[in-house]
């Protein structure tokens, strides 16, 4: 009777456990040395008294500049694949078992959290494919920083297969050789690479300079400015030496733009940056620029229950209080004059120390008796001094820390109740109010101030 395969497998072992081989199981991965390259077959030995055989139908899946590679003496892995066929042979594959470095790799990655490349060698409907040494890696599409969630079939296929033959930063977020899963991630590997520029950013920008970036985001609160890699905020009052409106008056997305370096916090990876520090104080010089009585243009920035504010051309921003609007009997400044209007005023005060300026459109030898005029000075005097108090109030760098700590919270996935997308958008984000005006958007929330608390302190200072 022949013997069966049971029998010739335990032969086999009783054999390796008389010369003291350790008896190789399936599934098993081993270093061994190539004893001999033919046409259909390659023998190994793995260190007991028998070869290793690695089948021709193993050797055809090996990429050919791989299989030139291989030399007589070269120690490759190999993965057993039947310790004992028919014929006694111990049947062994070398592409599983370089595919399983591959999967060791791919683990000890996953633990570090380094970074890889990899090329996009195809998609299908849920991400795309890479290759990962021998090892088709997957990208979901969720995962993918170029393709936002909302973009149709259409255009998120075409997208796909516009990155095929393209290498991209990568991170491993799951490995499970069993199943053959092999997941990576491009949103988790930017958000490394952004935070290694921002470590090396902090390292190399100093105080008081001067450099280039490119504005990359623009909220309520600020403006978002990539200087190379990683990402500084120039706080909305940072934008100009005049109260700014919204951020977006001043910027655009995709603009390149000369920053100051205004702060650099080691500890909390941040950079403050001022947009208004590159350009010369026009404050400084005010008296030299202007004098009592001349008649100048500008440009209403904000109209709010007492006047409007003015900003002259080099961004000089002073109150046209409402009695000095008009023949001087105005009572709702709204009714007269509207944010982005072109006026010409007269300067009636300038104050270079305490950065305020006063206008009139009323003419001297008007109607108005001196009382008036006199009451009226000292309420534009005393409602200026309320407004900018509120705003300087309202732009300490407590406020913009608070802002930089709540976008990082958005953006590292701190706040559970957030959407994916919300935190990739960082729309999350509740902006800082402006501290007056009936017209400004007020924003809610715990880092926004009560633009209506804000008022009342401007009108009963009036």
């Amino acid at each position: 009777m022949a013997p069966n395969e049971n029998d010739r497998d335990e032969f086999a072992a009783l054999l390796d456990d008389s010369t003291g081989f350790d008896t190789p199981a399936r599934g098993d991965i081993r270093d061994a040395e190539i004893l001999e390259i033919r046409d259909s077959e390659i023998v190994v030995d793995v260190g007991g008294k028998r070869d290793g055989i690695v089948p021709a139908q193993d050797v055809q899946r090996l990429a050919p500049k791989v299989l030139k590679s291989l030399h007589v003496g070269d120690v490759v892995p190999i993965y057993v694949l039947n310790p004992s066929d028919r014929d006694g042979n111990l049947i062994v594959s070398l592409n599983l078992g370089l595919q399983g470095q591959d999967w060791e790799r791919a683990r000890q990655l996953m633990e570090s959290g380094d970074m890889l490349e990899a090329e996009i060698t195809g998609y299908n409907r849920g991400g795309l494919l890479v290759q990962f040494g021998r090892l088709e890696g997957f990208v979901p599409t969720s995962h993918l920083v170029d393709i936002p969630p909302e973009t149709s079939e259409t255009e998120r296929r075409t997208a796909l297969n516009s990155l095929i033959g393209q290498a991209i930063g990568l991170k491993v977020i799951e490995v499970n050789q069993g199943r053959r899963r092999l997941i990576l991630s491009q949103r988790e590997a930017q958000r490394e690479w952004r935070t290694q520029q921002k470590k090396r950013l902090l390292e190399d920008l100093r105080v008081g300079s001067i450099t280039t970036g490119k504005v990359t985001g623009i909220r309520d609160f600020g403006v978002f400015v990539d200087l190379g890699g990683a990402d500084g905020l120039i706080h909305v009052s940072e934008l100009d030496w005049h109260r700014v409106p919204h951020p977006k008056d001043v910027v655009k997305v995709g603009e390149e733009i000369q920053v100051y370096v205004l702060e650099l916090d080691q500890n909390n990876q941040r950079i403050a940056l001022s947009l208004r520090r590159t350009k010369p104080d026009p404050w400084e010089i005010v008296e030299q620029t202007y004098q009592i009585d001349q008649i100048v243009e500008g440009t209403v920035s904000n109209v709010v229950d007492f006047g409007a504010f003015v900003v002259l051309q080099d961004g000089i921003e002073g109150l046209l209080h409402v009695t000095e609007m008009g023949d001087g009997t105005l009572s709702e400044p709204h009714s007269y004059l509207k944010r982005g209007d072109q006026v010409s005023v007269r300067i009636v005060r300038i104050e270079p120390e305490r950065k305020r300026i006063g206008f009139t459109q009323r003419t001297p030898g008007s109607d108005l008796s001196i009382r008036q005029a006199e009451i009226s000075t000292e309420q534009a005097d005393e409602t200026v001094g309320a407004h900018y108090e509120a705003a300087e109030n309202n732009q300490t760098p407590e406020s913009i820390n608070e802002t930089v700590d709540a976008v990082e919270a958005a953006e590292s996935n701190e706040l559970p109740d957030q959407t994916e997308k919300a935190i990739d958008t960082v729309d999350i984000v509740e902006p800082i109010a402006e501290p007056v005006g009936d017209d400004v958007e007020t924003p809610t929330g715990d880092l926004a101030v009560s633009a209506e608390e804000t008022d009342e302190e401007d009108t009963s200072d009036s």
